[in-house]
């Protein structure tokens, strides 16, 4: 099997410009996202969620935050009807 050189690595300054200015701009997202979230919970029943892959953020009350969900997943809750033949099936004597 043959070795080849180890692959030299070399850090610039536009790299390091770049990178700074990437953090800044993490930091100040986590930071607004930080600032809502507290003004958020000062409410109760409120709540907000932010969609990562879309970008939007929904404020809403925790019952549609069930609704949210469960349609997310794909679960619809309908309860059955509570008649006699759903309850004891269909007997015939």
């Amino acid at each position: 099997m043959l070795r080849r050189k180890p692959t030299r690595l070399e850090l610039k300054i536009d790299d390091t410009d770049e990178f700074e200015s990437i953090k800044k701009e993490l930091e100040a997202r986590k930071r607004q996202r930080e600032e809502a979230e507290s003004a958020a919970a000062g409410g109760a029943t409120a709540y907000s969620v932010e969609l990562v892959g879309g970008g939007a953020s929904v404020s809403s009350t925790a019952a549609s935050r069930a609704e949210l969900i469960n349609e997310r997943i794909g679960y619809k809750p309908h309860p059955k009807p509570a008649t006699l033949p759903t309850l004891f099936g269909s007997l015939q004597f």
